[in-house]
């Protein structure tokens, strides 16, 4: 073995676990996306935080684009692709933060955790790929712990409860697209692209709140505190994409995404900090139910992908 060979194989462990330690950061700030957003509710609509949040993502992330000139790689070829991921992005928010206005803060993310199975349903369905009855039970199973959560929930507020499922259904929708794009674009690129196409997006939602005095689309005069809240929102969401994307830059993204669930923990934490809220035991069998299904899901996506190679290995020596 070459040394350089042998230097790159002992940087190996150190690169993941480095991306361990970025992906738990990651999660353990990203609640503060939705702490800021539901602590803005009391003066912003939800399209307003939305619009916020892209203008301030952006602001956050223009110095590092221009300095490393990320914006070089934009392929305006794909314009179309990027704004439907920002429609996509619009559209969950928007909903997700209607939610938190009214439910409490580690119930809603706990809802939104059914994104995963969603992704797998999708996936089996657009991108072809092969589910086995396994993964199929644990999507059924982890869909019985989004309805333990979203019961008294539905019982309390009604129909606003099940929002949080077309938030995890439009970033399953945006995981797909992105998966197909991340091969032919920078990252980064990709992620500011979809905060300039977000915010035109938002301003047309807003435009039309305006006209038609719906209020979770309507504009508003923030006022200095309400401002703060709204450029943490955008600060967090840049900062906890940044430090994801160097995470999976670092490990196997079957490594990482187990991870994700950490920011149940930190949510449960915050909410409880900052509002007073904390699960009921009944609300935390859902919760547990669908972080196992999760789970169990990427153990067995990471046990079907190892195994390809031996079978391909396998073919290749009886075929002549």
């Amino acid at each position: 073995m070459s040394s350089s060979s042998a230097s790159l194989a002992a940087s190996a462990p150190n690169r993941i676990v480095n991306g361990l330690g970025l992906m738990i950061v990651a999660m353990l700030i990203a609640p503060f996306i939705d702490i800021f957003s539901k602590l803005a509710t009391d003066t912003a609509s939800p399209t307003f935080i939305t619009a916020a949040r892209f203008v301030f993502q952006a602001l956050c992330m223009l110095p590092i684009v221009l300095w490393n000139g990320y914006w070089r790689t934009f392929s305006w070829r794909l314009s179309v692709f990027h704004a439907i991921r920002a429609t996509l992005i619009t559209v969950s928010m928007v909903c997700f933060v209607a939610t938190l206005a009214v439910m409490e803060v580690a119930d809603a993310i706990a809802i939104f955790f059914v994104e995963p199975i969603i992704l797998t349903v999708l996936s089996s369905i657009f991108l072809k790929e092969t589910i086995g009855w396994r993964r199929y039970t644990a999507c059924a199973a982890g869909f019985v712990g989004a309805m333990i959560v979203i019961r008294p929930s539905f019982q309390e507020i009604g129909f606003v409860a099940l929002l949080p499922i077309v938030t995890a259904f439009c970033v399953a929708i945006f995981a797909i697209l992105t998966r197909a794009l991340a091969h032919r674009e920078d990252p980064w690129s990709m992620q500011f692209q979809m905060a300039l196409w977000g915010i035109p997006i938002s301003a047309i939602l807003l435009f039309v709140g305006d006209r038609t005095g719906i209020a979770f689309l309507a504009p508003s005069m923030p006022d200095w505190t309400t401002l703060l809240w709204l450029a943490g929102v955008g600060a967090f969401a840049a900062l906890s994409g940044i430090l994801a994307v160097y995470a999976y830059r670092a490990a196997p993204a079957s490594v990482i995404a187990p991870l994700q669930y950490f920011e149940i923990v930190s949510a449960t934490l915050f909410g409880w900090l900052v509002f007073g809220d904390f699960p009921d035991p009944i609300k935390w069998l859902g919760i547990s139910i669908i972080i196992g299904s999760g789970l169990y899901i990427i153990w067995r996506e990471r046990r079907v992908a190892s195994m390809k190679p031996v079978t391909s290995a396998a073919k290749s020596t009886v075929t002549p």
